[in-house]
């Protein structure tokens, strides 16, 4: 049994901090095969998630806040927000369930930020269809400005 308590929560967010890209998932689930992913999610503020979607039919994605802040961006197929939501413990909004076919992204707020998502396995890399084309690429200079835009949402 792994519990999920305020260490292990410290922890995970530390390794984040330590990272190049500012987060570090803890995988519950024993392979990259299996047919259901569950995983803690530490983000940092300043993290880049590219919206993105998931095309398979299996693959509706739910997140659910455990600590800190974290924005749920949707867009339209143009790149338009459809909805920017925040999620919070004790906050009006917690949990987010995102259809599969969806863009989506995923901004931190709060240094701390750790969320519990869940969605079909396996694991497959991203393809062409799935990230948006009309948001930059992590790595782009294009990308640290973008997600400034994102975050503004919140504000």
């Amino acid at each position: 049994m792994i519990v999920v308590d305020t260490a292990l929560l410290d922890r995970l967010s530390d390794e984040a901090r330590r990272t190049p890209r500012l987060r570090k998932n803890l995988n519950f689930h024993p392979a990259d095969d299996y047919p259901c992913h569950r995983f803690l999610n530490a983000v940092e503020p300043g993290t880049y998630i590219r919206p993105h979607r998931h095309l398979d039919p299996a693959k509706d994605e739910s997140l659910a806040v455990l600590r800190g802040k974290v924005g749920i961006i949707t867009f339209d197929e143009r790149g338009m927000v459809t909805a920017a939501v925040l999620l919070e413990p004790g906050g009006a909004a917690r949990v987010a369930d995102i259809p599969h076919g969806e863009y989506h992204a995923a901004v931190s707020l709060e240094t701390g930020t750790v969320f519990l998502e869940a969605k079909g396995g396996p694991y497959l890399p991203l393809t062409d269809q799935e990230t948006a084309p009309w948001a930059p690429a992590e790595g782009e200079p294009a990308a640290a400005p973008y997600l400034a835009a994102l975050e503004e949402l919140f504000r």
